[in-house]
């Protein structure tokens, strides 16, 4: 079954064919794209606190455990998804899960962003985002598999480019939306969302910065808790992270996701 992804519009219009609108009449079942998108989120975030919650009832003395040989209180994020079980299979699961419907959300934000740039703007923006959310969630799926403790330069690697690919689409995304989207003529939904994005975003970099910050202190005087800074600093970025592609929810509010056997997924405001 492979994944389709259709402008949102609704059955009947000109735009939208009248064999396209039978396809989605015979879907095998229709699933609000609200709701798909709670589903989608909550695996990540509940599979992270598992792992969190279960270093700290389980592994705290190894999992904050530093060359420093100073007290911490908190494992850093390589330490609660990738050193242990059944932390590592979790985290994993959680990920490999909600994946794919991330993926087909990356094409349905391409189709989107290029309906929003006008010829006056740059339309490379919408597949230059698009690239860099694969690139972004390619690299999520790769630093789960390959954790710092079976492959460190495989996860280092994955890791930096995690960071870098979602700090640049988070800013491309919100410049997008800048340059196509008049306050005025935004709906409720549409200015929630870009207000979230703007403040995820402000967030997410202070956090990544913040981390540097706690790290290289760390590693230069040793000094008590100071990695747990670090760690949690980590904590507020995968959050932050996460609750912006969570945005998602108000960009299509109205649109459902259907699910045929044989023609894939389809996405459509009716």
């Amino acid at each position: 079954m492979l994944p389709q992804y259709e402008r949102l519009v609704d059955i009947g219009t000109t735009e939208f064919s009248s064999d396209q609108a039978g396809i989605l009449r015979r879907s095998t079942f229709r699933v609000r794209f609200g709701k798909l998108a709670v589903v989608t989120v909550m695996l990540p975030v509940t599979g992270f606190l598992f792992c969190v919650v279960w270093s700290l009832l389980y592994n705290f003395e190894q999992a904050n455990a530093t060359h420093c040989l100073v007290y911490n209180f908190l494992p850093s994020l390589s330490a609660a998804i990738g050193n242990y079980q059944p932390q590592r299979f979790v985290w994993q699961f959680s990920v490999l899960l909600h994946a794919p419907f991330r993926y087909a959300i990356a094409f349905l934000y391409k189709n989107h962003h290029l309906t929003l740039l006008s010829r006056k703007h740059r339309k490379e923006w919408a597949y230059t985002a698009c690239i860099l959310n694969i690139i972004e969630l390619s690299s999520l799926v790769g630093l789960s598999l390959w954790t710092s403790s079976n492959n460190y330069e495989i996860h280092k690697l994955c890791f930096s480019a995690f960071v870098i690919c979602s700090i640049v689409y988070m800013y491309l995304v919100v410049i997008i939306n800048r340059l196509t989207r008049s306050e005025d003529l935004m709906t409720v939904a549409e200015r929630k969302s870009r207000r979230f994005k703007r403040r995820l975003l402000v967030i997410n970099v202070a956090s990544i910065l913040f981390a540097v910050y706690f790290f290289v202190r760390h590693n230069n005087h040793c000094e008590p808790g100071i990695y747990s800074l670090f760690a949690l600093s980590e904590y507020v970025f995968v959050y932050s992270n996460i609750g912006f592609h969570m945005t998602a929810y108000w960009d299509f509010i109205n649109a459902n996701v259907y699910f045929h056997w044989r023609t894939g997924i389809h996405f459509s405001s009716v």
